[in-house]
This record gives C-alpha cells, structure tokens and sequence, in this order.
C-alpha cells in the first residue's frame, strides 16, 4: 500500500513538473513563450485601465462571447482567432453602447455571459474533431502557436498597444473623473467604445493563451497586484505589465515540461504575485499607522 502511495504521489508529481527532453521542448515552443510575453505587455497594459474603470466583470463576460466565437470558429472552418475576435467585439461593443452606467454594464454582462457560454458550449459538443483543441479554448494550451498564429497575436496586440497609447491621457483623465472629463471637452462616450472595443481585442488574444475561463488572470490581477504596492500613474503599468509577463512566461516555461494545461501555472504565479502585493501593502499600511501613533503622543 505504501509501496502504490509513493508511485502515485511520483506520477502526481511528474505530471506537474517533468524536465525530462526540457531543453528540445523550449526549443520546439519558443512560439508560444513570445505568444505569452506579447499576451503579458497587452494585459498588464490594458488592466490598469480595466481596474480604474471597474470593469473586471466585463471582462468575463467579453471573455464568453470570445470563448463562443473562437468555438463557432472552430466547428465552421473559419479560424478560431477570427471568431475569436469577431464574438469579443460584438461583446464589448454592446456592452460599451448599453453599459454606460455601472448597473446597466453588470446586468448586461450577466446575461451576455452564460447566453455565450452555452453557445459555445453548443458550437464544441458539435465540433467533430479532437477534444484537445475543446478543452484548450477553456483553459488555454501552448501547442497551437504556430507561426501564423503568432503573427495575427502579435498585430492584434500591437493595434491594441498603439490605441491605448494614443488615447492614454484622456482616457486616464476620463477614468479618474468622467463627469470633469466631460465637462472640460474631453469625449467621454466616444473614449468609452474606443476602449471597450481594444479591450475586446485584447481578450481575443488572451483567449487563445490561457483560455476562455482564466482571462481575468491576465487582464485584471497584475493591474491589481500592481495597484496594491503603488499609486503612481507611470509606475502601476510598469509594475502591472511586470507582473503579467512573470504570471505567462514563467507559466509557460514551467507548463512546457508537464501534461497539465497552462491555466494552473498561470494563474498560480498570478495569484502568489497578488498575495505578496497585498502583504507588502497591508504591512506598510500598518507602519503607516504606528508612525502617526507615535507622533500623535509626541
């Protein structure tokens, strides 16, 4: 009994991490560690903006109608990236002309969500081919990065990079104070599609790494990681791009040597990431206070 305990705790083992052939095999997927370090510069760019404008549940739901898009893709021929694409702008445009207000957004992306879901979930029962490539719209795989892919990745990313930097200030002035925004002539609604519909690109590209269900891992917690230990404008997206590129690179070098998706990794690093931000700041926090105790009874 104990004997079949240790070879399955060593199986369990080797199914997580196996360097066995490890050098042939980053060898052989350098596509997807450039995919993952493109996918990190869009998210932990587009983030900050996705936490400022407290959008984070939209993000789920774009992730849904991407998720049935690239599965539509899939079973019609089409290409996964181009349903991909196509089903994340259709989400994000009408969550940004419906959504203007918080209550609205959120009762919009719940019905979005699981409408995109079981229809993608339709589109995959239908699909005849291999099941691999079902279960890695969901959690993400690392093997289908081949160089056409890349390069529809990396245009994606850099229309998405360019637009936030083109709208960056008055976006950033927009998402502090819209009302102001408005009030000193800055296009607020016109701001407001603009960056849903980049951010329905970079969910598109996130799909296609980690998966339809773990977008948020990318897009949402480096920008919160980041948020925790600064409030500095031009250090957060240092921090928050820093992050994500450490969560996908980091994922994928450690995913290339196990049978188990790329999700786990990532998420895990995402989230240890988070957890140290947030003790970082809860200790400084805490000496913050003690530093006002202390010249309070001086």
């Amino acid at each position: 009994m104990a004997g079949a305990a240790g070879t399955a705790g060593t199986d369990w083992w080797s199914q997580l991490f196996d360097f066995t052939d490890y050098g042939q095999l980053l060898a052989l997927l350098h596509n997807s560690i450039l995919a993952g370090a493109v996918l990190g510069v869009v998210g932990g760019l587009i983030g900050v903006f996705v936490m400022s404008r407290d959008l984070a549940f939209a993000v789920h739901g774009i992730s849904e109608l991407s998720f049935a898009g690239a599965a539509a893709g899939l079973l019609f021929g089409v290409g996964v990236v181009e349903g991909s694409i196509v089903g994340s702008i259709i989400a994000a445009a009408v969550i940004g002309v419906l959504g203007s207000r918080a209550r609205d957004r959120n009762s919009i992306t719940a019905v979005l969500m699981p409408f995109g879901l079981g229809l993608g979930i339709l589109c995959l029962a239908l699909y005849p081919g291999r099941s691999s490539n079902k279960f890695g719209l969901l959690t993400g795989q690392i093997v289908a990065v081949d160089d056409p892919r890349l390069n529809s990745l990396a245009l994606i990313a850099v229309v998405v990079v360019v637009g936030l930097l083109i709208v960056w200030r008055p976006l950033t002035f927009a998402s502090v104070d819209a009302d102001v925004a408005a009030a000193r002539g800055v296009p607020v609604r016109a701001l407001s599609l603009v960056f849903m519909l980049l951010l329905g690109l970079a969910v598109a590209v996130s799909v296609q790494v980690v998966g339809a269900l773990l977008v948020l891992s990318v897009l949402v917690t480096p920008a919160a990681s980041a948020l925790r230990v600064s409030s500095s404008p031009v250090l957060v997206p240092v921090l928050s791009t820093a992050f994500a590129l450490m969560s996908l690179v980091g994922g994928i070098l450690l995913a290339l040597g196990s049978s188990v998706p790329i999700s786990p990794y990532v998420t895990t690093i995402s989230f240890l990431i988070y957890l140290v931000c947030r003790i970082a700041s809860a200790r400084r926090a805490k000496r913050a206070r003690d530093r006002r105790r202390i010249v309070g009874v001086a």
